[in-house]
Protein backbone atom coordinates (compact mmCIF):
# COMPACT_ATOMS: atom_id res chain seq x y z
CA UNK A 1 0.00 0.00 0.00
CA UNK A 2 2.58 2.10 -0.64
CA UNK A 3 1.56 4.20 -3.80
CA UNK A 4 2.64 7.80 -4.67
CA UNK A 5 0.31 10.02 -3.15
CA UNK A 6 -2.48 11.09 -5.91
CA UNK A 7 -2.70 15.14 -6.32
CA UNK A 8 -4.96 17.17 -7.92
CA UNK A 9 -6.06 21.09 -7.39
CA UNK A 10 -9.33 21.52 -5.76
CA UNK A 11 -11.59 24.40 -4.62
CA UNK A 12 -13.52 24.21 -1.68
CA UNK A 13 -16.12 27.00 -0.35
CA UNK A 14 -18.47 27.20 2.98
CA UNK A 15 -17.18 29.60 5.43
CA UNK A 16 -16.43 26.18 7.79
CA UNK A 17 -14.45 24.02 5.07
CA UNK A 18 -12.56 27.70 3.71
CA UNK A 19 -11.44 28.45 7.82
CA UNK A 20 -10.64 24.41 8.62
CA UNK A 21 -8.13 25.16 5.51
CA UNK A 22 -6.73 28.02 6.71
CA UNK A 23 -6.48 26.35 10.46
CA UNK A 24 -4.64 23.37 9.42
CA UNK A 25 -2.14 24.96 7.20
CA UNK A 26 -3.49 23.69 4.32
CA UNK A 27 -1.67 25.40 0.90
CA UNK A 28 -3.72 27.52 -0.51
CA UNK A 29 -3.23 29.80 -3.92
CA UNK A 30 -6.32 32.19 -3.41
CA UNK A 31 -9.30 33.06 -2.04
CA UNK A 32 -12.55 34.65 -2.95
CA UNK A 33 -14.56 36.61 -0.66
CA UNK A 34 -18.08 38.39 -1.16
CA UNK A 35 -17.92 42.20 -0.89
CA UNK A 36 -18.43 43.24 2.92
CA UNK A 37 -19.09 39.80 4.27
CA UNK A 38 -19.70 39.92 8.15
CA UNK A 39 -19.22 37.53 10.91
CA UNK A 40 -17.19 34.45 10.02
CA UNK A 41 -16.32 36.08 6.71
CA UNK A 42 -14.38 38.74 8.51
CA UNK A 43 -12.21 36.31 10.17
CA UNK A 44 -11.35 34.19 7.21
CA UNK A 45 -10.05 37.16 5.35
CA UNK A 46 -7.83 38.65 8.98
CA UNK A 47 -5.97 34.94 8.48
CA UNK A 48 -5.90 34.99 4.70
CA UNK A 49 -4.33 38.27 5.14
CA UNK A 50 -1.92 37.60 7.86
CA UNK A 51 -0.59 34.51 5.66
CA UNK A 52 0.38 36.29 3.04
CA UNK A 53 -3.06 34.58 1.31
CA UNK A 54 -3.93 36.40 -1.76
CA UNK A 55 -7.71 37.20 -0.91
CA UNK A 56 -9.98 39.15 -4.08
CA UNK A 57 -13.32 40.58 -3.02
CA UNK A 58 -15.89 40.08 -5.46
CA UNK A 59 -19.66 40.07 -5.48
CA UNK A 60 -22.09 37.01 -5.10
CA UNK A 61 -23.06 36.69 -7.93
CA UNK A 62 -19.16 36.05 -9.01
CA UNK A 63 -18.81 33.47 -6.55
CA UNK A 64 -21.91 31.31 -7.50
CA UNK A 65 -20.20 31.50 -10.66
CA UNK A 66 -16.92 29.64 -9.16
CA UNK A 67 -18.47 27.40 -6.63
CA UNK A 68 -21.19 26.23 -9.57
CA UNK A 69 -23.38 26.33 -6.50
CA UNK A 70 -25.01 28.73 -4.26
CA UNK A 71 -24.28 27.54 -1.13
CA UNK A 72 -20.76 28.99 -1.06
CA UNK A 73 -21.91 31.57 2.10
CA UNK A 74 -19.54 34.43 0.49
CA UNK A 75 -16.24 32.51 0.17
CA UNK A 76 -14.31 30.47 -2.34
CA UNK A 77 -11.24 28.57 -2.04
CA UNK A 78 -8.42 26.90 -4.46
CA UNK A 79 -5.90 24.58 -2.43
CA UNK A 80 -2.65 24.28 -4.28
CA UNK A 81 -3.34 20.58 -4.42
CA UNK A 82 -5.98 17.93 -2.82
CA UNK A 83 -3.49 15.68 -1.63
CA UNK A 84 -4.79 11.93 -1.26
CA UNK A 85 -2.85 9.73 1.38
CA UNK A 86 -1.95 6.21 1.33
CA UNK A 87 -2.96 3.70 3.82
CA UNK A 88 0.82 3.50 4.70
CA UNK A 89 -0.09 7.07 5.73
CA UNK A 90 -2.97 6.48 8.16
CA UNK A 91 -1.00 3.76 9.77
CA UNK A 92 1.87 6.08 10.69
CA UNK A 93 -0.89 8.58 11.84
CA UNK A 94 -2.05 6.57 14.19
CA UNK A 95 1.70 5.13 15.44
CA UNK A 96 2.09 8.86 15.68
CA UNK A 97 -0.30 9.17 18.59
CA UNK A 98 0.50 5.69 20.07
CA UNK A 99 -2.85 4.79 19.26
CA UNK A 100 -4.25 1.96 17.63
CA UNK A 101 -5.45 2.42 14.30
CA UNK A 102 -9.07 3.13 13.49
CA UNK A 103 -10.07 3.10 10.05
CA UNK A 104 -13.55 3.61 7.86
CA UNK A 105 -13.12 1.63 4.91
CA UNK A 106 -16.06 2.81 2.05
CA UNK A 107 -16.92 0.20 -0.27
CA UNK A 108 -18.83 1.96 -3.17
CA UNK A 109 -20.29 5.18 -1.57
CA UNK A 110 -21.16 7.12 -4.02
CA UNK A 111 -23.17 10.20 -3.11
CA UNK A 112 -20.92 13.18 -2.49
CA UNK A 113 -22.81 14.55 0.58
CA UNK A 114 -22.69 10.49 2.16
CA UNK A 115 -18.93 10.75 1.76
CA UNK A 116 -18.73 14.14 3.31
CA UNK A 117 -20.79 12.89 6.50
CA UNK A 118 -18.79 10.12 6.95
CA UNK A 119 -15.31 12.00 6.81
CA UNK A 120 -17.18 14.28 9.41
CA UNK A 121 -18.45 11.23 12.07
CA UNK A 122 -15.01 9.30 11.85
CA UNK A 123 -13.33 12.88 12.89
CA UNK A 124 -15.59 13.18 15.47
CA UNK A 125 -15.51 9.15 16.33
CA UNK A 126 -11.69 10.04 16.26
CA UNK A 127 -10.47 7.86 13.58
CA UNK A 128 -7.15 7.83 11.61
CA UNK A 129 -8.25 8.21 8.34
CA UNK A 130 -10.59 6.91 5.36
CA UNK A 131 -10.11 4.67 2.75
CA UNK A 132 -12.33 5.15 -0.82
CA UNK A 133 -12.47 3.28 -3.70
CA UNK A 134 -10.44 4.66 -6.91
CA UNK A 135 -13.29 3.43 -9.04
CA UNK A 136 -17.06 3.49 -9.12
CA UNK A 137 -17.21 5.61 -6.35
CA UNK A 138 -17.31 9.19 -4.93
CA UNK A 139 -14.03 11.28 -4.91
CA UNK A 140 -13.36 14.27 -2.21
CA UNK A 141 -14.81 17.05 -4.53
CA UNK A 142 -15.64 20.92 -3.17
CA UNK A 143 -19.64 19.17 -2.26
CA UNK A 144 -17.67 16.68 -0.49
CA UNK A 145 -15.99 19.23 1.90
CA UNK A 146 -18.40 21.02 2.22
CA UNK A 147 -20.79 18.18 3.52
CA UNK A 148 -18.09 17.54 5.90
CA UNK A 149 -17.83 20.65 7.82
CA UNK A 150 -13.97 20.59 6.66
CA UNK A 151 -13.09 17.87 8.34
CA UNK A 152 -12.03 16.34 4.86
CA UNK A 153 -9.02 19.18 4.30
CA UNK A 154 -7.41 17.78 7.57
CA UNK A 155 -8.48 14.04 7.70
CA UNK A 156 -5.94 11.71 5.86
CA UNK A 157 -8.36 10.15 2.88
CA UNK A 158 -6.17 7.41 1.21
CA UNK A 159 -7.75 5.82 -2.78
CA UNK A 160 -6.91 1.75 -3.49
CA UNK A 161 -8.21 0.02 -6.37
CA UNK A 162 -9.91 -2.36 -4.14
CA UNK A 163 -11.66 -2.67 -0.20
CA UNK A 164 -11.14 -5.88 -0.56
CA UNK A 165 -7.27 -6.04 -0.83
CA UNK A 166 -6.78 -3.29 1.33
CA UNK A 167 -8.57 -5.45 3.88
CA UNK A 168 -6.32 -7.93 3.23
CA UNK A 169 -3.28 -5.68 3.81
CA UNK A 170 -4.54 -4.19 7.16
CA UNK A 171 -5.60 -8.11 8.63
CA UNK A 172 -1.41 -8.56 8.37
CA UNK A 173 -0.78 -6.05 10.28
CA UNK A 174 -3.36 -7.11 12.98
CA UNK A 175 -6.46 -4.55 12.25
CA UNK A 176 -9.32 -6.60 13.25
CA UNK A 177 -12.18 -5.72 10.34
CA UNK A 178 -15.87 -4.61 11.11
CA UNK A 179 -18.23 -4.87 8.19
CA UNK A 180 -21.79 -3.45 8.47
CA UNK A 181 -24.41 -4.75 7.06
CA UNK A 182 -27.72 -6.75 7.03
CA UNK A 183 -27.77 -10.27 9.04
CA UNK A 184 -24.76 -9.56 11.92
CA UNK A 185 -24.53 -9.44 15.23
CA UNK A 186 -26.38 -6.11 16.90
CA UNK A 187 -23.25 -3.70 16.88
CA UNK A 188 -23.92 -3.25 20.22
CA UNK A 189 -23.12 -6.09 21.64
CA UNK A 190 -19.45 -6.45 19.83
CA UNK A 191 -16.43 -4.99 21.67
CA UNK A 192 -13.87 -2.88 19.56
CA UNK A 193 -10.90 -2.96 21.63
CA UNK A 194 -7.60 -2.69 19.78
CA UNK A 195 -6.62 -1.85 16.17
CA UNK A 196 -10.08 -1.92 14.43
CA UNK A 197 -11.81 -1.11 11.16
CA UNK A 198 -15.06 -0.42 10.00
CA UNK A 199 -16.38 -1.16 6.56
CA UNK A 200 -20.03 0.47 4.97
CA UNK A 201 -21.08 -0.59 1.62
CA UNK A 202 -22.92 1.10 -1.19
CA UNK A 203 -25.83 3.01 -0.42
CA UNK A 204 -28.08 0.62 -3.11
CA UNK A 205 -26.23 -2.79 -2.48
CA UNK A 206 -24.35 -2.56 0.82
CA UNK A 207 -21.01 -4.63 1.23
CA UNK A 208 -19.85 -6.77 -1.85
CA UNK A 209 -19.99 -10.79 -1.69
CA UNK A 210 -16.08 -10.57 -1.52
CA UNK A 211 -15.61 -7.52 1.26
CA UNK A 212 -18.42 -9.33 3.59
CA UNK A 213 -16.62 -12.72 3.02
CA UNK A 214 -13.17 -11.06 4.15
CA UNK A 215 -14.72 -9.11 7.35
CA UNK A 216 -14.00 -10.78 10.67
CA UNK A 217 -17.13 -9.70 12.18
CA UNK A 218 -20.30 -8.38 10.41
CA UNK A 219 -22.52 -5.79 12.79
CA UNK A 220 -26.24 -4.88 12.15
CA UNK A 221 -27.97 -1.63 13.77
CA UNK A 222 -31.41 -3.45 14.90
CA UNK A 223 -34.63 -1.69 13.08
CA UNK A 224 -37.83 -1.73 15.26
CA UNK A 225 -39.47 0.95 12.68
CA UNK A 226 -40.57 -0.13 9.25
CA UNK A 227 -37.80 0.41 7.11
CA UNK A 228 -35.05 -1.83 6.73
CA UNK A 229 -31.86 -0.17 6.93
CA UNK A 230 -30.33 2.84 8.06
CA UNK A 231 -29.00 5.51 5.33
CA UNK A 232 -25.36 4.87 5.08
CA UNK A 233 -23.77 7.99 6.23
CA UNK A 234 -26.51 7.77 9.57
CA UNK A 235 -25.42 3.76 9.91
CA UNK A 236 -21.79 4.77 9.87
CA UNK A 237 -21.78 7.42 12.46
CA UNK A 238 -23.84 5.07 15.04
CA UNK A 239 -21.34 2.24 14.77
CA UNK A 240 -18.47 4.54 14.86
CA UNK A 241 -19.87 6.09 18.21
CA UNK A 242 -19.92 2.90 19.57
CA UNK A 243 -16.85 1.45 18.53
CA UNK A 244 -15.34 5.17 19.64
CA UNK A 245 -16.44 4.05 23.21
CA UNK A 246 -14.10 0.93 23.90
CA UNK A 247 -10.91 2.53 22.54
Amino acid sequence: MNDKKNSERKMIYGRNPVLEALESGAEIDRILIQRDIEGAGRKIYALAKNAGIPVTSVDRRALGREAGSTAHQGVVCYLSEFAYATVDDILAAAAALREDPFIVLLDGIEDPHNLGAIIRSADGAGAHGVVIRKNRAAQVTPAVVKASAGAAVRMPVARVPGIAQTIDFLKERGVWVYGADAGGENYASVTYEGAAALVIGSEGDGLSHLVREKCDYIVSIPMRGKLASLNASCAAAVVLYEMAKDR
